[in-house]
């Protein structure tokens, strides 16, 4: 196994931040960055800045035109689980691809993979998650100060891979704002145990410095058994029962930090710098003896700069990730994956251009390369390399009755394959490269109907480059459950999407519905050919007898057809009684009720099948009542069955109900913060299988989703 992150960094992280703790001098009714959240201070907690998300908007506008969530703070702290994929889950028009408790990706409008952009502090940070299902995404949110998801296809900013959206983990491991007091020191320690899968985990954040330069440290770690289910199931894995209401292999540890820090030159000109790492090794669910050890590292670069004139900054961004998995069999090394990439980002924000009506914006430049690699049996892409290089505008411009905004982007993509470099006897890949020009347009409106309402809405035509997977793969892949064969011939894909919403927001109570469609003329997606392979790729291979040969792979190509997503997503906040509630009646204190649902549906318009793994419609609400230093929530989510399913390549799920609460205490300590919760994860601990999970289908029964399960936690803010 891989050598994993000092076991006692975390121990030693932890003791360094209670030192902290007791001697910062340091008035903490000041917020420091490592303290910042989107949710309003409360009684008892320390206060927070204003939330603004940056991923929908660059100008950084409080009120995004395209559909966008963020998660910080308490928010993000109830919702966090040990994938990024499954902490999301849940939010309006967010799924989750669910490989087991340990690898899960976000789904966002029903798109998956590389139609979902997930960057770092606004940057790529490539890893193999959107290769295969059962890689996980090198990312915790034990050290994450915030989580931004924008949906639908206005990103373009960010590159064709985010038609479906994009996800945004903000981690200030380069603080951008300087210290308002000589030698302030904040952060923040986290500890927690869940019963479910006897998970311990803990992760600390300390920041500090002056005016002129600020400092960054976190580390954190996680250590998890099997997960507990409400049903027997069947494991082979060694040393484990053979029946046993757990899912089998589906133990983890992670462990990671960072240090970063940056230089306040004065003027608003600044620069930073950082590295981090992040490793785990976890069972791969799919495979009762199949481990994966992973390791990621990323050095990044940032700054920002005043060169006064026309443009009124410039911000830059460089990074370069280093990531490697092994899955082990049993305790033999097997396919080896590795993915390294350099990623570079400029964007000039240019002043107000009276003559047009004050128009503002920035303007971009992003190059990334990527060499890709996987060697071993499971092998099923060539090694690869990726360039692009893009130029973006991002416009907006006031007007009495709201704003209006415009985009573009134009790149130029190079995909070579090159084979099997360290085995010529491998031929099965096709050498060569291929060469797009993807070109995208986004147009959006926001409309101030009344003082409490709001309109919004965008139109957008998305380009993107076959990725080197679908253009050049030929091989076995085992989370699929597939023989997948690229097509060197592939054109870029295209959609056109259309999305409207509403808000309205009164006080405490707000609502807003999204609808929206996405047509697209070349969705590549895998299709099967009804053939079958063997080991050694053969198509249809018989025995001696003239008889199909056993343990074959189905044959599944990946192919452009024309596709449409349609749906619709709704969530809001009513104040039952309290202030501002629609009665003053009741206990101390306030009671809200929060409502959520979402609903999508994907078409293959060329056969007029379902596309697959597709999440079904969900209906959900929680009641959340805060009183003082107290705050309690009771929830469900509702999910719909899943029958509209293609006839091939999906099993049909049935509906379910999971359940939830939490109880929290606010308390304060000598200069610190202490938040005291208790969590229970579906409380009526519920068989459920997801309806956008492959395992659902390729690996039944043996991964439905985790089963009762009750986590305490003390997180400590100071």
């Amino acid at each position: 196994m891989h050598p994993q992150f000092p076991r006692h960094a975390i121990g030693a992280a932890t003791l360094l931040a209670f030192s902290v703790l007791a001697h910062a001098q340091a008035d903490t009714s000041t917020a420091s960055p490592a303290a910042s959240a989107a949710a309003p201070a409360t009684d008892g907690a320390a206060p927070m800045l204003s939330t603004v998300t940056v991923t929908g908007n660059p100008l950084g506008a409080t009120d995004s035109i395209a559909p966008t969530a963020a998660l910080a703070g308490d928010s993000l702290l109830f919702r966090s689980q040990s994938t990024l994929g499954e902490t999301l889950q849940g939010l309006p028009g967010v799924s989750s691809t669910y490989f087991g408790p340990n690898a899960s990706r976000p789904v966002i409008r029903g798109q998956d993979g590389d139609r979902i952009r997930i960057l770092n502090n606004g940057g790529a940070a490539p890893d193999a998650s959107a290769l295969s299902y059962d890689h996980a995404v090198p990312m915790d949110s034990l050290v994450t100060e915030r989580i931004e998801v924008l949906r639908g296809p206005s990103a373009l900013q960010y590159g064709g891979s985010a038609v479906g959206g994009v996800v945004n983990v903000i981690d200030n491991r380069i603080p951008t704002e300087p210290m308002a007091a000589q030698g302030e020191v904040g952060g923040r320690a986290d500890i927690g145990y869940a019963s479910g899968s006897k998970e311990k985990n803990g992760g600390v954040v300390v920041e500090g410095g002056n005016d002129r330069f600020v400092l960054h440290a976190d580390a954190f770690s996680r250590k998890a058994d099997d997960v507990a289910v409400p049903t027997w199931l069947e494991c082979t894995k060694p040393g484990s029962p053979v029946y046993q209401r757990r899912i089998c292999n589906s133990a983890s540890r992670s462990d990671g930090g960072a240090f970063g820090g940056t230089v306040f030159l004065g003027g608003g000109n600044w620069i930073g710098a950082s590295v981090s790492e992040y490793r785990s090794t976890y069972g791969t669910v799919a495979e009762d003896d199949v481990t994966i050890g992973m390791r990621s590292r990323r050095y990044a670069v940032e700054g920002e700069f005043k060169p006064g004139g026309f443009f009124t900054s410039v911000h830059v961004k460089a990074s370069r990730t280093e990531y490697r998995h092994t899955e082990y069999e049993g305790a033999e090394a097997g396919t080896t994956f590795a993915n390294a990439g350099n990623d570079l980002r400029i964007e000039a924000r240019h002043q107000p251009i009276a003559a047009l009506g004050g128009l503002q914006g920035v303007i971009g430049l992003q190059s990334e390369s990527t060499r890709f690699s996987a060697d071993g049996e499971e092998a099923f892409a060539p090694h690869s390399r990726t360039r692009s290089n893009a130029l973006f505008l991002y416009e907006e411009l006031p007007m009495s009755w709201g704003r209006f905004s415009f985009g573009a982007r134009t790149e130029q993509v190079r995909v070579r394959s090159l084979g099997y470099p360290d085995d010529q006897t491998v031929d099965r890949f096709a050498i060569g490269e291929r060469r797009f020009n993807p070109h995208s347009a986004a147009f959006g409106v926001l409309v101030n109907l009344a003082p409490q309402w709001q309109l919004t809405a965008n139109l957008a035509h998305t380009e993107r480059a076959p990725k080197d997977y679908e253009l050049f793969a030929n091989g076995p892949h085992v989370a699929t459950a597939a023989w997948e064969v690229g097509d060197p011939n592939l054109k870029k894909e295209s959609s056109n999407g259309a999305d409207i919403g509403v808000q309205w927001k009164s006080g405490p109570n707000r609502a807003a519905v999204n609808v929206y469609t996405t047509r697209f003329r070349n969705y590549i997606g895998l299709t099967a050919t009804g053939n079958l392979r063997n080991d050694e790729g053969e198509v249809n291979p018989v025995d001696e007898e003239g008889n199909l040969q056993e343990d074959l792979l189905a044959e599944y190509v990946y192919r452009g057809v024309r596709a449409r997503f349609t749906g619709a997503e709704a969530s809001g906040n009513l104040r039952l009684f309290g202030s501002d509630g629609l009665s003053q009646w009741g206990p101390n204190g306030t009671l809200d009720l929060e409502w959520r649902g979402d609903v999508v549906r994907a078409t293959n318009t060329d056969t007029g099948e379902p596309l697959p793994r597709i999440s079904p419609a969900r209906l959900g609400a929680t009641l959340v009542w805060a009183s003082g230093p107290w705050t309690a929530r009771l929830g469900f989510d509702r999910y719909a069955a899943q029958h509209r399913v293609p006839a091939m390549g999906q099993r049909e799920t049935e509906g379910y109900t999971l359940w939830n609460a939490a109880l929290s205490y606010r308390m304060r300590w000598e200069r610190a913060n202490l938040l005291w919760y208790a969590r229970v994860d579906n409380l009526s601990n519920a068989l459920a299988y997801s309806a956008t999970s492959i395992l659902t289908t390729t690996e039944f029964p043996k991964a439905p989703l985790p089963g009762r399960s009750v986590k305490v936690g003390l997180r400590v803010t100071f």
